[in-house]
């Protein structure tokens, strides 16, 4: 099993979910965050006062699935995330060592 977390734009989360629905992942968690990378902030004007934003909104997809799903998991959200812009996202791969579902006690891919 493996762990799939990627940090996307927060306007791409609907498509994302819907692309990832569509080859049959059903369930992820989804947490607001905030970071920077090479995009660096930004600047904004509030009532004629510029101040510089240096943590940009994101958002955070962990996703649990079977080792052979893992590349199509990982094309799927890169395409359906991808603007061609600076700060599209990152996506990591982190192995799960063991999944229970704490309802029935089911481990392993069951578990998922």
């Amino acid at each position: 099993m493996r762990k799939i977390e990627a940090i996307i734009k927060p306007f791409k989360l609907d498509e994302v979910k819907e692309k990832l629905n569509e080859i049959g992942i059903k369930g992820m968690t989804v947490v607001e965050v905030k970071g920077y990378g090479r995009q660096k902030g930004h600047k904004e004007i509030y009532r004629g006062a510029e101040y510089q934003v240096d943590f940009i909104p994101k958002i955070k997809l962990e996703i649990v699935v079977a080792a052979e799903m893992v590349e199509k998991v990982i094309e799927t959200i890169a395409n359906a995330a991808n603007s061609g812009k600076i700060g599209d996202g990152k996506i990591f791969v982190l192995p799960v060592e063991q999944a229970v579902r704490v309802r029935t006690g089911e481990r392993g891919t069951e578990a998922i």
